[in-house]
């Protein structure tokens, strides 16, 4: 086999190890690269390169009887160009993630919108609407009028809910904390703590992480 360009100086295995290394540690590169025998600047181009290629396949469809559940979540950005001030009061990226209700295996992470961009919104804008196309989706009561379901809601005047949307809304809130859990899973990886990646690399250590996430509940 031909080999065009110059050779990685680590194997596979040990490039694979060393980006979910960064992402599980968020050490800064001066920090990583002696830990694998390497410089910085390749422990840079490492992660720039492998990071993408960790990527899960995009859902083409799904099967008739699949309910989904989408919530927005907000990872801290220091890279001003693609993140904006947002209700955590830090620079923030909103990524639109679609998990199956049934496995909770992450199905859907958006690309990232400016933090300030309300769910609702990105919900349409990141891509995230048209990658789930008419599967049924739950969603919390930030998404109003975009034809998900969610709670249900006092109507002006209205006191109380009716006993059976109380238990409906009991019933959906139980459900939707599934993703709740799958955030506080994924962001075990400090990554998505504080992310000092620039440009796409937010979007990519998301993805990657959500694929290691499948395959961890896929064991």
């Amino acid at each position: 086999m031909v080999h065009r360009g110059r050779q990685w100086s680590l194997p596979l295995e040990d490039r694979v190890l060393l980006v979910t290394a960064y992402w599980r540690t968020n050490l800064t590169l001066r920090q990583l690269a002696p830990l694998f025998g390497v410089s910085k600047s390749t422990a840079g181009r490492v992660i720039n390169h492998l990071g993408p290629l960790l990527a899960p396949q995009p859902r083409k469809r799904f099967a008739k009887d699949t309910v989904l559940i989408v919530d927005g979540t907000l990872i801290p950005t220091r890279d001003h160009t693609v993140a904006e001030r947002s209700k955590n009061y830090r620079y923030s990226t909103n990524h639109q993630v679609v998990i199956d209700a049934d496995t909770r295996l992450v199905v859907v992470v958006s690309k990232p919108l400016a933090g300030n961009r309300n769910d609702c919104k990105a919900w349409e804008e990141s891509g995230a609407k048209a990658a789930v196309g008419n599967t049924v989706t739950i969603a919390d009561g930030g998404y109003p009028g975009t034809r998900l379901v969610i709670p249900h809601r006092r109507q002006r005047g209205q006191s109380e809910l009716p006993a059976w949307k109380e238990e409906h809304n009991k019933s959906h809130k139980q459900v939707r904390a599934r993703i709740e859990h799958v955030f506080a899973r994924m962001k075990t990886w400090k990554i998505l703590r504080d992310c000092r990646l620039k440009g796409d690399g937010v979007h990519h250590a998301m993805l990657g992480i959500a694929r290691l996430h499948n395959l961890a509940l896929a064991g």
